[in-house]
């Protein structure tokens, strides 16, 4: 499971599962001793980390003083209650979005001075795949034909001074209609725009770590399906 916090990737793992080491700069145990913001430097493995290390590390996180942390992993004392936690200390928000290509370029949407991908939250009682290609169509005014699902991402946020942690199902899309695509202003979209790979790889310079993820998982799902077997 991977959580952005302050747009900073946080990979949750099992007490007995080891990170990707390549990733790793410098590791720190939380049963040793408290932790504090001088563990949080570059790539850093945490271990044994209890629910209260876990707050610690979000007030870290979410400080207004800078760390030079550019991923965690956490092996957590308790993942089977890691969810129970989750939402004791934010509330849960469901959405979906898409990753919608035509031929060889990808959808992408200008945000909040952010490139980003269309989403949007879940209705009640809507299916997932349902909220994903409503969203894309209402944001992007498209019609788009849902493919396979692509990953999920987790991202906190602070609204009104209450936390929020937003689950999005993300799902590949084909166009199907694009004659008449235009921003949903009233969202906040300034601009939709198709790119190829190469300017996607730079839009994503100037986005957000979890849009970054979506586009690694769908790569990663590519490179899985062409190799032989």
């Amino acid at each position: 499971m991977i959580i952005f916090i302050n747009d900073i990737p946080v990979r949750i793992l099992k007490s007995d599962e080891m990170p990707d080491g390549g990733r790793i700069n410098s590791t720190a145990d939380a049963a040793v001793r408290p932790l504090t913001p001088a563990d949080l430097i570059h790539h850093v493995w945490i271990k044994n980390v209890t629910d209260r290390d876990f707050d610690a590390i979000i007030g870290f996180l979410d400080s207004k003083v800078p760390t030079n942390v550019l991923s965690l992993a956490l092996s957590v004392t308790d993942y089977a209650g890691i969810k129970d936690y989750l939402r004791s200390r934010f509330k849960v928000v469901k959405a979906a979005g898409g990753l919608i290509r035509k031929k060889d370029k990808f959808l992408m949407i200008y945000r909040m001075k952010k490139w980003d991908l269309p989403k949007g939250k879940k209705e009640k009682g809507e299916r997932n795949r349902t909220t994903a290609v409503r969203e894309v169509e209402e944001e992007c005014n498209v019609s788009v034909k849902l493919g396979p699902k692509v990953c999920t991402t987790w991202h906190t946020y602070t609204m009104n001074k209450n936390a929020f942690l937003k689950k999005t199902r993300w799902f590949i899309m084909d166009i199907v209609d694009d004659s008449r695509m235009r921003p949903a202003v009233d969202e906040d979209i300034e601009e939709v725009r198709w790119m190829n790979s190469k300017e996607v790889y730079h839009a994503l310079e100037h986005s957000y770590k979890s849009i970054n993820y979506v586009f690694e998982q769908y790569y990663a799902s590519l490179e899985v399906k062409s190799t032989p077997r």
